[in-house]
This record gives C-alpha cells, structure tokens and sequence, in this order.
C-alpha cells in the first residue's frame, strides 16, 4: 500500500489505462482502485499466476471493487471504480512448476469472461528461476493457448529479446495481439517488434533519469502500438520511485511518453487508451465493474 505522503499527478485531460497491475500483491487492492478512479483510471489489467494462487484475484477482485464503490459512493459526486481485466498465465521464473494441471487450469480460468490476455509469458535469463528449456516449452504453450481461446499475449522478456523476438516470428503472433510488457531497449529494437506486429507497454523505468533510451524508443514507435502500465507494486515512476507503486501512478509514465513523442497529454491519454481496449476488451468478454 502507497504510504501517506500525497502524491501530485498530472492532469493528462483524458483517461488513461494501467495495462499490467498485480493488484493481489497489494495490502489494500480496493484502496488502489479507488485511487485510481479518483485519478481517472477507466481500466486498470490485473495479472494471475496460474502456478501461484490466481484465486486470490479471481475470488477478490469483485470484492475489491466492490469495497471500492462503497468509499467512492461516501463522497457525492465521485467516480465509479474502474473496469477491471484479469490477464492469466504463467511467468517465465514459474515455468518448472507448469504441468499437465496447471496448464488444464490455465484453460479452464482464460475462460472466464473477465480474462482479457494470456500471461505474463515470455523468458528471464537474468534470474533463470526456471530451467531455460522450461521457459521455452512454456512460452509457445501460452502462445498455442493464446491462439486457441483468440486472446492477447502479454510477454515479459528479460535479458532474452533476441530469443524472444525469434520465437515470435517463429511461432506466430496471436492473431487477437501481442503485448511486450515493461519494455526497457531501444529504438531499433523497439521497431523489431512493432514490425512483427506488437504493442509495446512501458513502466515507470520511461521515467528514470538515465532511461533515455527508453525514451528514444517510446518517441520512435506508432502512438497506435504504445501502452503504459505500471507492473505495480514494482517500479514506481520518478518522483516516487522507490515507494510501493499503484495504477493511479500511471500518469506519471504517461505523461513522459507524451512529453518524448511531441504529443498533446490529451492526444496520448486518448490513443494509448484505444489501444489499450482494443486488446483486453475482445469481442463478448465484459470488463467487471
């Protein structure tokens, strides 16, 4: 949970949406959500790990956002909650735990109407958690599982873009897209993946002082393949880095892409949050309230 130090955000003139927010790792979800409504969240994408409790988020967010509403309604005139998403999946340093049962629950979860992508999929060879050769066999499981139930795909790379990016190609992106989440290269590598078809998300490490080659990336690709996240309650954006981060900070992000692209705040905000429902809103799955 954020502490009590008040944090000022900027006003972008428009919504904005939290794509990857791990919303069960927070002391207090329903706090952060309505924070985000009082900031403007219209969305906010939640991850569940399939190999750790996913019923935490599966059995609570309605909880959480009902808890929500009861404190935004005890102040005339405030916002509701924001529309919420699930994405589903199995992170890469998880991957050796990844069998037979949990890849029939993965199935079985993707199904509920709230799911709005696969993940987090992808390969972390900085940590190796899991054997490289698991990470890899559970990768193109969730990009078959992806094209099977036409969801997104959102995918965590870490030190293995090069690996990732050719089995893309590879494999094939899910036709209902492809998401590279918390993306942290540079322009040229950027362009790669855009060009192969996905959206790129970027956290609050756009905002670091030394991240200009983030920055450069963010100013170089298509506004219509940009998304911001916060991967929440990691990397909070400057000038609360180092605090526990939430989806209201998401703004913060925001408006630094906006600032590097040359773009109205309004302009971003607007575009970055069509793309934003275009992928997790897919046809006949309702966003929770």
């Amino acid at each position: 949970m954020a502490d009590d130090r008040s944090v000022t955000l900027p006003d972008l003139g428009a919504p904005v949406v939290d794509t990857h927010a791990h919303l069960d790792m927070l002391d207090d979800p329903a706090g952060a959500l309505e924070r985000a409504a009082l900031a403007g969240r219209g969305l906010v994408v939640t991850v569940a790990d399939v190999t750790e409790e996913p019923e935490t988020t599966f059995d609570g967010l309605a909880g959480w956002v009902a808890s929500a509403k009861e404190r935004l309604e005890a102040a005339p005139g405030a916002p509701r909650p924001p529309a919420t998403r699930i994405v589903v999946g199995c992170h890469p340093h998880n991957a050796s735990a990844f069998d037979a049962a949990a890849e029939a629950r993965l199935r079985e979860l993707a199904r509920d109407p709230r799911v709005g992508a696969i993940g987090e999929a992808g390969l972390d060879f900085h940590y190796d958690h899991s054997p490289r050769d698991d990470q890899r066999r559970v990768f193109r499981a969730q990009l078959d599982i992806a094209r099977e139930l036409d969801l997104p795909v959102v995918v965590h790379l870490r030190e293995a873009h090069e690996e990732g990016l050719a089995t893309l190609a590879e494999a094939g992106l899910p036709p209902a897209g492809c998401v590279i989440h918390c993306f942290t290269g540079d322009a040229t590598l950027a362009g790669r993946f855009v060009d192969l078809g996905c959206h790129i998300s970027f956290a609050g490490p756009t905002t670091f002082k030394k991240a200009e080659e983030i920055r450069e990336a963010a100013a170089a690709i298509p506004l219509e393949r940009i998304l911001v996240e916060t991967d929440c309650p990691f990397l909070a954006p400057v000038p609360y880095r180092g605090r526990t981060n939430e989806p209201a900070w998401v703004t913060l992000t925001a408006a630094v892409i906006a600032e590097s692209k040359g773009v109205a705040d309004a302009e971003f905000a607007s575009v970055s949050t069509r793309n934003a429902e275009a992928l997790f809103g897919a046809a006949g799955r309702g966003a929770a309230r």
